[in-house]
């Protein structure tokens, strides 16, 4: 396949994680991902993170991408970060890891491009390897029915057994503050649910509800199991991650991401709601990468004060 992408730079470190700015034919920037999960070394597993938008017009609260929005990225563009990173490392597209994740989920509310399905169905047919797994992230728009519906079909023509990753970013049982933090209609706690159903079926990987915890903002299991059954939905807690936006909207994460211990007492509580629970810390690098679910290079690059808790890493220029 043609790629269309020109690398502008890269800021990381080869064994943790690699943040890309390309430019697209069409003269846009879209920044692009890969990460290894250490102690884990690529062989293992190999994570590549994807944008699908031109910038996002959710605009959420704990998000430094939501400044601007040009649109939705094509298949082709999509494709070609997938490309760029998959023959950089594996010029065959023969892909010798033996867990290989692609999340869409860098820049830009995924269901809000349909080019995003066009890309699930081809990616079989691109890429040898064993163990390919799609992971969609998302906070549920409204006016998306089309989007998910027909990702239902995708998932289980071609990754079946497990090998399909949805993730619901909820991030807290507070309607009103949810609200807030996602600032667009939304389907409701009784929807994501509703879908859960017709969406999970056995052999399935259980559907994540995903809380980047913030002190500012509260999370009640007990809420949480009024709407979610266990055996098809799982929790999944993140630290809230340094971004511009965050510090500007004075959020603080309820994790510290060096202990966890703080998150304790809230993994015991949905445990004995029957939930299983995956705290999920990365490494701290990744924020002074700028690789983290949230930061955005591009608008650190463009902000007069540089946030000290990231982005340290000098910005290669090619």
């Amino acid at each position: 396949m043609k790629n269309n992408l020109k690398i502008i730079s890269e800021i990381g470190q080869d064994d943790i994680a690699i943040v890309y700015i390309g430019e697209t034919a069409w003269g846009h920037m879209v920044e692009f991902v890969e990460s290894v999960q250490p102690p884990l070394p690529r062989e293992k597993k190999w994570v590549l993170i994807v944008s699908t938008l031109y910038g996002c017009p959710v605009k959420c609260k704990m998000c430094d991408a939501g400044n601007v929005y040009y649109g939705r990225i094509t298949k082709e563009d999509i494709l070609s970060q997938i490309d760029y990173l998959v023959t950089k490392r594996f010029p065959d597209r023969v892909i010798q890891t033996e867990k290989f994740k692609i999340q869409f989920a860098r820049v830009g509310e995924p269901s809000f491009n349909m080019n995003v399905l066009d890309v699930l169905e081809a990616l079989p047919g691109l890429y040898k390897s064993p163990y390919i797994i799609p992971s969609i992230s998302t906070i549920a728009p409204n006016s998306t029915d089309k989007f998910f519906e027909k990702l239902i079909v995708i998932k289980n023509q071609h990754y079946n057994n497990g090998n399909f990753q949805l993730q619901f970013s909820i991030h807290t049982t507070d309607k009103k503050m949810r609200d807030v933090l996602l600032p667009v209609k939304k389907w409701s706690f009784e929807k994501i649910a509703k879908y859960g159903d017709l969406f999970f079926k056995e052999g399935d990987r259980k559907i994540a509800l995903n809380f980047a915890a913030s002190n500012e903002y509260s999370i009640e299991p007990e809420i949480i199991s009024r709407y979610f059954d266990p055996s098809k939905f799982l929790i999944k807690i993140t630290p809230l991650n340094p971004t511009y936006h965050a510090k500007k909207n004075k959020l603080t994460s309820f994790i510290n991401p060096l202990s966890a211990k703080e998150s304790m007492l809230l993994v015991e509580e949905f445990r004995t709601l029957g939930y299983e629970v995956l705290v999920s810390i990365g490494e701290p690098e990744e924020n002074k990468i700028g690789s983290n679910c949230g930061q955005y290079i591009k608008s650190h690059v463009e902000s007069k004060m540089k946030m000290k808790e990231g982005y340290t890493y000098k910005i290669k220029i090619n």
